[in-house]
């Protein structure tokens, strides 16, 4: 067994108990379609299936009506939990006074899916396996489905291979090896495991109505394990500084990847609060451009460059023909651009942090920094992506002449202010990003080129951005035009190649941002921002590496480390002063932070090797 893990005693909470474990609790497993969170106590509160964004079977994780699935000793115990090897089978070991007993949980991937294959296809299967390993240990289960997020309740039927649960939209087949008792609205069971004794239950999601979606090979946890260890080994090359973190990270990004399109969503959840009991609950289930550039850096640093690549086609597909039209930040993972926000007012929320909504608004938003994450992720994998065909090439110059003729309009901003636009740095710095890419691949890009207006363009926002970003007040490069506050988007400018790290007013402030936004080691958005956001702390130590500051820059990268929970897993922020996990979960903005900041530290203490993210190269 690999993997981080840690023994404490189990919280006793019964199943109707209306308190929610901490976001540190949950494990997570996928199958690259769907995502399940697993707590500490055995429960998996959370499962959307067929998709990542299709409504939960399992949504106790925002309220305790909302629907579980209990594996656990009836006694008193204590949890050691990890993921088996470079996987995301998650393994959890209870101790009891009797005895010991292994959980091993997966969201079984297909038969013979190996490598690149891995999750192109799902039968749609959770696999619990329970094994005695010491002594005899009385376990219980409770299985309470309630469909499209906790509204339906299901009809259940028991028959000689476990209990069929069918309501709504959903339809699911758990065969159990213990007979189970159907009453009061879910199906339960004591049972009791010793030494060497294996049990294992499978639970299959169909649709209510239509084709079974499974395939007619039963999965088995053995060959889900082999599956996400070839995946591993295949993107087993990064050999830098915290390798072992890196890889992990590696492997829940790709737990976040919808395999059948390539899209990378932020986040497994929907509404988990940026600040307890407050209404920053926002759904993170759907792919951000603005993530685009960064997260192709971070699959090129820790898998291989195939799956960046496809991530690219993926926005290429969903984008279509750009036209005078809005660009779109975001989008379904299967392409989708209507992502309409709404509220389940029947949800009490995590640990009542209301609203809860599905869908989000922000897809109508503008955000001129997407044009630069585009044309910095076709920078990268400009030598991957080999001739670019006409639409590719069409795509690149509409986002080009988009960033040169609209630069200097407000927009929300990389944090989705939903009150007034801006003029936000962080904006025009990747409208110059978009320009500077364009102009590096113009050779490429056909007649359509206008190199020569895209570098006038570039200039004046380069221009701009040094003259009107700066705040005498605040001795830095404020978040916005006219402003004083301090911003922590501003510390992507040296990152994306905008001005060095060692530019006299950059130090200055990358300094007021450690000192003004930094606390024990994690640094917040904005001042007065509760919570210390994970990706922002990460840039600081890009930063700090890039300024030469190693020591310093290792210093935060261990804080951020530090906050991750015993499984290497990491949500949006932490609270600054107890480390306590917040925001959607596990985050895939976070984990890229992470892959990138450990490649920027190894890079600034060991011999330089040739980086597809040089942009020196110029037509």
């Amino acid at each position: 067994m690999a993997g981080a893990s840690e023994s404490r005693p189990a919280r006793d909470w019964d199943w109707a108990s209306t308190s929610q474990p901490p976001i540190s609790d949950y494990g997570f497993v996928s199958d690259c379609h769907s995502a399940a969170l697993i707590d500490r106590g055995g429960s998996v509160d959370w499962w959307c299936v067929p998709r990542f964004d299709s409504p939960s079977v399992f949504g106790r994780l925002l309220d305790p009506a909302a629907g579980h699935w209990v594996i656990r000793p009836v006694d008193e115990f204590q949890v050691e939990r990890m993921y088996a090897g470079d996987t995301l089978v998650l393994r959890t070991i209870f101790r009891t006074a009797h005895g010991e007993v292994a959980v091993s949980d997966a969201a079984a991937l297909e038969s013979g899916a190996r490598g690149h294959d891995l999750g192109l296809r799902s039968p749609h299967t959770l696999i619990r396996r329970v094994e005695g390993r010491r002594g005899s240990v009385e376990m219980e289960t409770e299985f309470a489905p309630r469909m499209e997020y906790g509204r339906t309740e299901p009809h259940f039927r028991a028959d000689a291979s476990g209990v069929v649960a069918r309501g709504g939209t959903a339809r699911l087949l758990l065969r159990s090896p213990v007979a189970l008792q159907c009453e009061d609205g879910a199906a339960r069971a004591r049972f009791v495991v010793t030494a060497g004794e294996t049990m294992e239950f499978h639970l299959r999601y169909e649709p209510s109505f239509g084709e079974d979606t499974g395939g007619s090979v039963e999965p088995t946890l053995s060959d889900t394990q082999a599956a996400w260890q070839s995946w591993a080994d295949l993107h087993g090359e990064y050999d830098g500084l915290f390798r072992e973190q890196v890889r992990r990270s590696s492997l829940v990004l790709q737990g976040l990847t919808y395999q059948p399109s390539g899209a990378i969503i932020a986040a497994a959840t929907t509404s988990l609060p940026e600040q307890m009991g407050g209404d920053l609950n926002f759904d993170y289930r759907y792919a951000w451009l603005r993530d685009l550039s960064l997260t192709i850096r971070s699959l090129w640093i820790a898998a291989c460059p195939d799956e960046p690549a496809r991530l690219f086609d993926w926005f290429t597909n969903a984008a279509g023909r750009i036209g005078p039209e809005l660009v779109q930040i975001m989008y379904g993972v299967g392409g989708e651009r209507d992502l309409a926000e709404h509220t389940l007012e029947h949800l009490s929320g995590y640990h009542d942090s209301r609203p809860v909504r599905v869908g989000n608004a922000a897809w109508t938003q503008v955000q001129l920094d997407v044009l630069g994450e585009v044309l910095d992720a076709a920078h990268v994998l400009r030598d991957q992506l080999g001739d670019l065909d006409e639409t590719v090439k069409e795509l690149l110059i509409v986002l080009a002449n988009r960033a040169a003729e609209r630069w200097m309009e407000p927009d929300a901003g990389m944090w989705e202010a939903r009150d007034e636009r801006r003029q936000y740095a962080s904006s025009k710095a990747m409208c110059w990003v978009a320009l500077d890419r364009a102009i590096i691949l113009a050779a490429r890009l056909g007649a359509g080129a206008d190199a020569d207006r895209w570098a006038i363009a570039r200039n004046e926002i380069h221009a701009a951005v040094l003259a009107q970003a700066w705040s005498s007040k605040a001795g830095a490069y404020a978040g916005a035009f006219g402003s004083d506050d301090l911003d922590a988007s501003v510390l992507l400018l040296p990152i994306v190649g905008f001005v060095p790290a060692t530019d006299e007013r950059m130090r200055a402030t990358i300094e007021a941002i450690a000192r003004e936004l930094g606390d024990g080691g994690l640094v917040r958005r904005w001042p007065n921002d509760p919570s210390g956001f994970l990706i922002c702390t990460f840039w600081l130590v890009e930063c700090l590496a890039l300024a030469g500051e190693v020591e310093r820059a290792e210093r935060h990268f261990r804080a951020a480390l530090g906050v991750a929970n015993d499984l290497g897993l990491m949500s949006e922020e932490a609270d600054v002063g107890s480390g306590e996990l917040l925001g959607n979960f596990p985050q895939a903005f976070s984990h890229v932070g992470l892959i990138n900041a450990a490649w920027r530290l190894t890079e600034a203490t060991q011999p330089p090797t040739p980086s597809p993210f040089s942009t020196k190269e110029r037509s």
